[in-house]
């Protein structure tokens, strides 16, 4: 099925099933989804050794294509990651019912009762690169949303996508809901990817998560509506008042614990007045643990720095390196940040009140942080069980993208028999 001749009307095909099982999904009992996504849970853990074989086939395609070790790391799966693919569906499955959710009610003058209820957005296509279980975060928050979804993973992850993709489909029939809500492109051919940025009449939003060649070209060519963020580029301040074990303890893990993460730390900025002293231990940690830190002028005495270049500010490096700079205060700090970062998640480390309110209300970030560890930026850390992707945008969906954050809303305004005057 990898070499299919006429892609747009496969595609359109694949748009009008997605636009029939939307219809059906909108008014779907919270109990039927409820037994697809636990049914779609099981089905992954039973078939875990079936999952594992064909990710080994993407691994070895991996290899052959010469991906890097971070984009390596976002493909394997192994029997630790499938589990928490399963608790991740799990965890969706139990969520409250976002549908029909009744967000505002109010009463009018004129006799009217006005409701704002929540309600599917419709049809999602999400285009993501290496990571398999992006399969099963989407089809299972799309689903729980009331939406359809057409899932159009990356070439490296085919074989895998695919295995997830068919316990997917097993939950979904098991429940008697229909096949075609939770649909994946068949094919490694770009055409899908460019055809699917197009189908206004059959796509209502289109979610990408991967690189920023991706995600760059589905936000210059996309005529559907897009949730997006192009770049991870995380900055840490530490503050003249932080909390040294704090600081070491979060910005260790917040760039080491995994690097190939849009979450993961790529840049410290330190105070001046504690570059000697928590600053220096900060760095010195880092590089014991492999980190190379590329420090600027005011932090290079620290042994083991490398020279930083203007090119490394607002870097994503997604490896074992990190930028590092000497600021005056935390107005510096929010400065350089404005300049610098990509609108994803920022955090700062101190233990002055005002000094944290300044930084968290000032900046405008989709995720702010206060002496905690940039890695928690991810939907499942936040309770939504999993995430299709960090919306960096203004519009709509913002932060990590949720099961709530996949549906619009609609007014219901009743009458008796009301007329305006």
């Amino acid at each position: 099925m990898n070499e299919i001749e006429n892609i747009p009307e496969l595609m359109a095909d694949i748009g009008a099933r997605a636009r029939t099982a939307a219809a059906q999904l909108a008014t779907a009992s919270a109990e039927r989804k409820h037994a697809a996504l636990i049914g779609a849970a099981e089905a992954v853990w039973r078939c875990r050794a079936e999952i594992i074989d064909a990710n080994a086939k993407d691994l070895e395609y991996g290899r052959d294509k010469g991906l890097s070790d971070a984009m390596m790391d976002r493909l394997m799966l192994d029997e630790e990651r499938i589990r928490g693919m399963v608790d991740g569906l799990r965890s969706v499955a139990e969520q409250a019912d976002p549908v029909g959710e009744i967000i505002a009610e109010w009463d009018q003058p004129t006799g009217l009762n006005i409701q704002r209820v929540r309600t599917p957005l419709g049809v999602i296509g999400v285009i993501y690169e290496s990571r398999p279980n992006v399969t099963a975060d989407a089809g299972a928050l799309c689903l729980k949303a009331g939406n359809a979804v057409i899932l159009r993973g990356g070439s490296e992850s085919f074989h895998s996508s695919r295995a997830i993709h068919r316990c997917l489909q097993q939950g979904l029939r098991d429940a008697g809901m229909p096949e075609d809500a939770v649909q994946l492109v068949p094919t490694r051919d770009r055409a899908a990817v460019r055809e699917m940025l197009t189908m206004t009449d059959t796509i209502d939003v289109i979610v990408p998560r991967g690189g920023k060649g991706l995600v760059g070209l589905v936000q210059r060519e996309a005529r559907v509506p897009v949730f997006a963020h192009l770049e991870g580029i995380v900055h840490i301040y530490i503050d003249a008042d932080a909390d040294p074990e704090k600081a070491l303890k979060v910005v260790l893990n917040a760039k080491t614990r995994r690097t190939g993460i849009c979450g993961a730390a790529e840049c410290l900025l330190i105070h001046q007045d504690i570059a000697k002293t928590i600053g220096q231990g900060v760095i010195r940690a880092l590089i014991d643990a492999g980190v190379e830190v590329r420090a600027d002028t005011g932090l290079q005495d620290i042994t083991g720095t490398v020279p930083a270049h203007e090119t490394d500010w607002g870097q994503e490096y997604l490896d074992m390196i990190v930028a590092a700079r000497s600021v005056p205060d935390v107005g510096a700090a929010m400065a350089h940040i404005g300049k610098y970062g990509s609108g994803h998640t920022d955090c700062i480390l101190t233990e002055n009140s005002q000094t944290a309110a300044k930084f968290l209300n000032g900046l405008d970030s989709a995720i702010l942080m206060h002496n905690a560890s940039t890695q928690f930026a991810d939907g499942g850390e936040f309770g939504m069980g999993a995430e299709i992707g960090i919306a960096t945008g203004k519009l709509h969906a913002r932060g990590p993208v949720g099961a709530t954050q996949l549906t619009s809303f609609k007014y219901i305004v009743r009458g008796d028999g009301t007329v305006r005057s």
